[in-house]
């Protein structure tokens, strides 16, 4: 008599279906490219968004299980806990909590989130642990997909970070500076990657999927088009400060109208039946678009669209103007001259790999003549710029798809010796 062994299983935290496409990009990249790899291989997403997200699940091999902050922090983390210290109960826990479950069942866990156990991000620290805790407890190896990390100076983040981090199985890192500030905590868990998103691929439905909700035809024509994907992170910072960020980003575009361009307007994260502004920048856009001088001169992306179609929208533009680090992904990506205004080292490291980090500044530099020198510097080198990028973009990608190889080793038993 034969039995079939199990299928292999991915547990997956920190990415979405819903809401941040760019968790949406990281999440369908894994599938995609680990789908290849190991045949039969099914997921369970742990997920902040549970409805949301089984309403927009169309991968067979795809479960969604409860994971929002409370469900996560209070009751998985400790049946995790009691499964740990009390074996007797393990095979019960493992029939009653679908949790527990299908991590006991998963060869691995991947953390998705695109930034943890950094300064000036504290508030989050709680949920960066609670995430990775549970399997932990469970002896499940932790793979933390490309993401920036630190700095490390903060007394509270530091010694989380050296508490919980070296206990990870591999921590991909992002660019040189989450890098650079992993070594210096003294990690070795470490591999040199790119993030995940550059791994999506289109499929050619795209445009017939764009084009059943927007004319197409904005973007014919001779007039520049540029994109420019707003942040309500980013808001919250430049308004700490007592700047008008609605107002600002509004007098810009009319600008770009005024100058004979047209502009797509990109909520990059969306939710869609709620204000609620986390993970969620259509609220943001929204007043925006109120504000315009100029509005018929405007495509605004007034609801939620699927990574894939929004990659190709941004495709389709000619330069863009990115608050949103995966809206800025997506158009490094399409090889669109690309204009940044960041809070983070995320968004320089990344531009580093194409030798256009110069085409970054803070949130703290957001002004209107200085926006506006920026940009029409980036339209001057456009023909370079896009050069940077159709050169680089081999290795980027290449740099991404490297960790589907490595969670893909580790899954099957087959990855090498780290000495």
């Amino acid at each position: 008599m034969t039995t079939t062994a199990p299928a292999p299983r991915i547990a997956i935290i920190g990415s979405a279906l819903s809401g941040n496409k760019g968790a949406s990009a990281m999440l369908e990249s894994s599938i995609a490219t680990l789908s290849e790899r190991i045949p039969g291989v099914r997921f369970t997403l742990f997920s902040m968004y549970p409805a949301e997200d089984r309403a927009q699940n169309e991968y067979a091999a795809l479960d969604i299980i409860d994971a929002r902050p409370r469900q996560l922090g209070v009751t998985i983390n400790t049946l995790a806990l009691l499964y740990r210290i009390l074996p007797p109960l393990r095979p019960l826990l493992r029939a009653r909590s679908r949790a527990i479950g299908a991590l006991a069942s998963s060869q691995v866990l991947l953390d998705q989130g695109g930034i943890t156990f950094t300064d000036g991000r504290e508030k989050f620290l709680l949920y960066n642990v609670a995430s990775i805790l549970p399997a932990m407890m469970l002896r499940v190896p932790v793979f933390k997909c490309a993401q920036a990390v630190g700095p490390f100076q903060n007394p509270i983040n530091r010694w989380s970070a050296k508490r919980f981090l070296p206990r990870v199985h591999t921590l991909v890192t992002r660019g040189r500076i989450t890098h650079e500030f992993a070594e210096a905590l003294g990690l070795t868990n470490l591999y040199a990657g790119a993030d995940y998103a550059f791994s999506l691929e289109l499929d050619g439905t795209e445009q017939t999927a764009a084009a059943a909700a927007f004319d197409l035809g904005f973007f014919e024509g001779p007039e520049q088009v540029v994109g420019v994907s707003p942040s309500v992170v980013l808001q919250k910072k430049v308004e700490a400060r007592g700047a008008d960020y609605i107002g600002d980003v509004a007098a810009f575009i009319d600008e770009l109208v005024a100058s004979g361009r047209r502009v797509v307007l990109f909520p990059h994260s969306v939710r869609t039946g709620t204000e609620k502004t986390h993970n969620n920048d259509l609220p943001l856009c929204s007043r925006i678009h109120e504000r315009l001088a100029h509005p018929e001169g405007v495509l605004f992306i007034d609801r939620e669209l699927s990574s894939q179609t929004l990659r190709y929208l941004i495709g389709r533009c000619d330069y863009f103007v990115a608050s949103r680090f995966h809206a800025m992904v997506s158009s490094l990506a399409m090889a669109v001259p690309t204009l940044v205004i960041g809070w983070s080292h995320k968004y320089q490291e990344v531009l580093e790999m194409f030798q256009l980090d110069e085409w970054a500044f803070g949130h703290d530099k957001l002004e209107q003549d200085f926006l506006r020198e920026r940009f029409e510097a980036l339209v001057a080198a456009g023909d370079e710029v896009r050069d940077r990028l159709r050169t680089h973009l081999p290795a980027v990608k290449a740099r991404s798809l490297a960790q589907a190889d490595l969670i893909a080793a580790l899954v099957t038993g087959t990855e090498q010796s780290r000495a």
